[in-house]
């Protein structure tokens, strides 16, 4: 569906399943993209033809949100689960263990992907993490890329984790599609953070009542998240009105006149 020219699929765990299935088949080929987008997103998008491109332009583009999968449901009349990061890693996790996904973690700080790791492997003990990277917080140098990614294709892993934030892994993600390969790059955003345990994940319920972004924006993050929360979803919300009005309408393809 359209949310003001970004297009979020209606989309099931069963069919990320199989189309994870199929881009593994071939590990030479080219990498594909796991996106999670919410209204943050979709603000952010809306003022950045580049990302409206990277995010229209995934594989899969999930709805994280509740809001968004009631949306697709009632209007689309459609199966669709919620698609956020850490539940595709969980996901993922637990299948492994008949696939044999192997998982490569790149981002956080260097304890928390230390102690995300420990949290899979002590919850999955069956999973193989074949490599993890805290990045510096810096520009790295063609040199180090290129080190990184001969590293992460020498490895092969499956599944690469990325939590950079919105939107730098997403930049992230589209500059290594090609050079990284055969691989499903998931945008794991604060995944790193709730799995490492820096902070707190919302209980189910609230994740299931569509109110987690309130849960978060009361915890320790609030400085960096009140202007993501208030702000920019009062954005997203009077201009999802317009479109609904007919007032103003932005269809898929405007960043491509736009960028």
């Amino acid at each position: 569906m359209n949310f003001l020219g970004i297009h979020i699929e209606a989309v099931t765990y069963p069919d990320m399943f199989a189309a994870v299935d199929r881009w593994l088949e071939d590990k030479s080929s080219r990498s594909h993209h796991i996106a999670c987008l919410n209204a943050y997103c979709v603000s952010l998008a809306m003022r950045d033809p580049r990302l409206a491109r990277i995010y229209n332009g995934a594989d899969i583009a999930g709805p994280d949100g509740m809001p968004f999968v009631r949306w697709i449901k009632a209007f689309g009349r459609v199966p669709c689960d919620r698609f956020a990061a850490p539940d595709i890693l969980l996901q993922l996790a637990g299948r492994a263990k008949e696939t044999g996904y192997t998982f490569y973690l790149y981002g956080g700080a260097p304890e928390v992907v230390e102690k995300m790791k420990a949290f899979l492997e002590k919850e999955f003990p069956h999973i193989r993490i074949v490599g993890h990277m805290s990045p510096p917080f810096r520009a790295l140098s063609e040199q180090e890329d290129e080190e990184i990614c001969r590293e992460i294709n020498r490895l092969k892993p499956d599944i690469l984790c990325v939590g950079l934030g919105t939107p730098k892994q997403d930049f992230w993600i589209d500059e290594h599609l090609e050079k990284i390969r055969g691989a499903v790059f998931v945008a794991s955003g604060a995944t790193f953070d709730f799995f490492g345990g820096r902070i707190k994940m919302a209980p189910e319920f609230i994740r299931r009542s569509g109110f987690e972004w309130l849960y978060r924006l009361c915890s320790r993050d609030f400085r960096r998240l009140w202007h993501r929360y208030t702000v920019l979803n009062v954005v997203f919300l009077w201009n999802f009105f317009l479109q609904l009005t007919g007032i103003r309408k932005r269809n898929a393809e405007w960043w491509q006149r736009e960028g």
